[in-house]
């Protein structure tokens, strides 16, 4: 296997195996911080908006002129617009049992029974959707793995601030496959392995891509490729992680969390430059 495709494979392999993070939250808690997660959520949508225009943007309309370089951000969000409208990104929401239902002196004889089938016909609705959302972060994170693998290949610098990125959003999607399992299951290893491989479809798309995409790529090709990614990685921001952030850490403490990764990332932009070798690709 190439060294190309070995590096992007052990970067997404970063992000894929985060959703395992996720799941710890559920394991170890079983009631995820979701103030906490929102923070996250906002720190790593400024990671994604300093690398999508400082970054990936910028540095396609330098390589192959405005029009080229707009061209290809504006069709990578049209891709991802496209994939997130078939494949919706799922929110976390608390899971309500039917503890709460309050049940009349005639339905007190057969409450138990009752009470059990409700709760048995409910636990299989949860476990129905928790498969649901794992098939759709399974399918959601192909198209992460493929920006990991485009990056990469770029330099070792994009691919690694890509994978930052990623693995900081993909935690609470762990979370959000990990509690309704748990829920239905009651079993936090089936939790557990559901979330892990569902994140594993990350590296299965930098597998394929990397067979699909030779390895000496023309390099107005491979900026215009990138310039998508970052097409990509903006929408996957504005659409799914801003939101989140806002609705569970609040709009001031999201807003702090996205400037602060942004300098984040610009910090570890100009410390990775100055301590990697000088003859390592970026």
């Amino acid at each position: 296997m190439d060294s190309q495709v070995l590096v992007a494979l052990g970067l997404s392999m970063l992000g894929g195996l985060s959703t395992s993070l996720g799941a710890l939250f559920v394991v170890i808690s079983q009631t995820p911080n979701l103030k906490m997660l929102g923070i996250l959520q906002g720190f790593a949508a400024g990671l994604m908006l300093s690398i999508s225009f400082f970054d990936l943007a910028h540095n396609a309309i330098n390589s192959i002129g405005f029009l080229k370089g707009n061209l290809w951000f504006f069709a990578g969000v049209i891709f991802f617009a496209l994939v997130s409208n078939f494949i919706p990104e799922p929110s976390i929401t608390p899971i309500s049992g039917a503890k709460g239902k309050k049940f009349s002196a005639c339905e007190q004889k057969d409450g138990d029974d009752r009470n059990k089938d409700i709760m048995k016909k409910h636990r299989r609705q949860v476990l129905f959707s928790g498969i649901i959302t794992a098939v759709g972060i399974s399918l959601h994170n192909f198209p992460e793995g493929m920006a990991v693998f485009l990056g990469s290949m770029k330099g070792l610098r994009v691919g690694l601030n890509l994978a930052l990125a990623i693995a900081l959003h993909n935690i609470p999607e762990g979370v959000a496959v990990a509690l309704p399992v748990y829920f239905a299951t009651q079993s936090k290893w089936q939790a557990f392995k559901l979330a892990t491989l569902s994140g594993l479809a990350e590296p299965l798309g930098v597998i394929i891509v990397g067979y699909l995409f030779p390895s000496s790529l023309n390099p107005e090709i491979l900026e215009g490729l990138l310039g998508a990614v970052g097409g990509v990685m903006a929408f996957l921001t504005l659409h799914e992680m801003l939101p989140l952030a806002f609705d569970y850490a609040g709009q001031k403490r999201a807003v702090k969390a996205v400037f602060f990764g942004m300098a984040f990332m610009s910090a570890s932009l100009y410390f990775l430059e100055r301590s990697l070798p000088a003859d390592m690709s970026f």
